[in-house]
């Protein structure tokens, strides 16, 4: 099994001094696909495994089998390409405390800073100077961690579905959400866990697409309770462990600096109905990391990269190529090259399109967040109703051995 040991290659200075002592215990399991010179890390979200890179993985290196499989299976698309011929050679793996790494059970071993010094150690496991480093969600997190520590390790940044950590990872709080939250934690198999996951990840109308005799949403349930089975229902210390890690990320101003001020471009894709990462929070790091970052904003949920992995998969070839011309920052944050389906027709979105999208969203966001003041002021009444019910229990005994007494 391929597996990188985090200690072998750990930091003993600079940012990642703070490692805790047991890092001698983690190992990171990991996955190789495709050959060629250019090389491509993805990092993965919360509760999440490498698997979930798949639209990616065979998008960028046009097969779908890792490096060990390919004794056993030949590809015309490898074309017999070695690592330092053209080509991209893509590496996923499984954060500590999900999938087949090691799950730490202390909450303090786990931190987008930590998680970030796992992914050092694996560059470092794999001999890589340089390789473009792609991040979801918490995995975006993690990324722009290692983008601030080691940036000197980053040909380019791709940030799916991101925020900026802390109150940002509240996700949009309606009844909607709160249905989903409390049956994400009474999942108790993966079968139940399926159910949650699709209705969090994509959007309706994606699932309700028919192909042949089942719908999308149909089709997929099976792949995700085949796949939960697999890697294992996520134990409660690796999930609040990465809950952590993404309730205490933060990002300063100084290392958000740094990052612009680092030559590489920056790219930002999000689904504009995600109700997990909002896509308002993504914009406002775009904004921060401007004129490094280019900001695109697709038709999807939170995996947007699984629901439009054609826009997903080309956004991210740009950023390549863009890389290797050396472009500038200020060309890049400007960059209006588009991509294109087999018609010839373009798959991505127009500048009208989401002014189209912005002026359509502002009377739903308003809703929404009256929804939200609305819900907020529900649970204040539940709460002191409850804290009064309490009391009064509390009090009447007392109250009752008192007039006793008193007679």
């Amino acid at each position: 099994m391929p597996y990188c040991y985090v200690n072998r290659h750990r930091k003993v200075s600079g940012e990642f001094s703070s490692a805790t002592a047991s890092d001698g215990d983690i190992k990171i399991f990991y996955r190789k696909y495709g050959r060629g010179r250019t090389k491509v890390l993805l990092i993965i979200g919360l509760a999440g495994t490498h698997e979930g890179w798949g639209p990616q993985v065979k998008g960028l290196t046009g097969t779908e089998y890792h490096n060990e499989e390919e004794e056993f299976v030949v590809d015309d698309n490898l074309n017999g390409l070695k690592d330092e011929e053209e080509g991209v050679q893509v590496c996923c793996f499984d954060n500590r405390g999900m999938g087949r790494s090691t799950a730490p059970v202390e909450k303090s071993e786990y931190s987008t800073k930590i998680m970030a010094n796992d992914t050092l150690a694996l560059l470092d496991h794999l001999g890589w100077k340089k390789a473009h480093v792609f991040g979801h969600s918490m995995g975006g997190m993690i990324a722009c961690k290692l983008a601030a520590v080691a940036p000197d390790r980053l040909c380019s940044l791709a940030l799916l579905n991101v925020t900026g950590g802390g109150f940002e990872c509240f996700p949009k709080m309606d009844l909607r959400m709160m249905s989903l939250l409390y049956r994400f934690l009474r999942a108790k198999t993966p079968e139940q866990r399926a159910l949650v996951d699709l209705d969090t990840h994509y959007t309706k109308e994606y699932l309700k697409e028919r192909l042949g005799s089942s719908t999308r949403g149909e089709m997929l349930y099976q792949e995700y309770v085949n796949g939960i089975s697999s890697s294992g229902m996520q134990s409660n210390y690796g999930f609040d462990g990465q809950i952590n890690a993404c309730w205490t990320h933060n990002m300063s101003s100084k290392e958000l600096d740094l990052i612009r001020a680092s030559g590489f471009l920056v790219l930002i894709l999000h689904g504009r109905h995600d109700i997990i990462a909002q896509v308002s929070h993504a914009r406002k790091l775009a904004g921060k990391l401007h004129p490094a970052s280019r900001m695109v904003e697709l038709h999807g949920a939170h995996l947007v990269s699984h629901e439009r992995p054609k826009e997903v998969n080309c956004s991210l070839l740009e950023l390549i190529k863009a890389t290797e011309s050396n472009i500038s920052i200020h060309e890049w944050s400007s960059f209006t090259q588009q991509c294109q389906d087999e018609t010839g027709e373009s798959i991505l979105p127009t500048e009208n399109d989401n002014n189209e999208t912005n002026i359509s969203t502002y009377i739903y966001n308003f809703i929404r967040k009256l929804q939200v003041r609305i819900l907020y002021i529900l649970g204040l009444f539940v709460i002191a109703f409850k804290h009064t019910k309490n009391a009064f229990r509390f009090l009447k005994p007392r109250f009752s051995r008192g007039i006793k007494f008193h007679n």
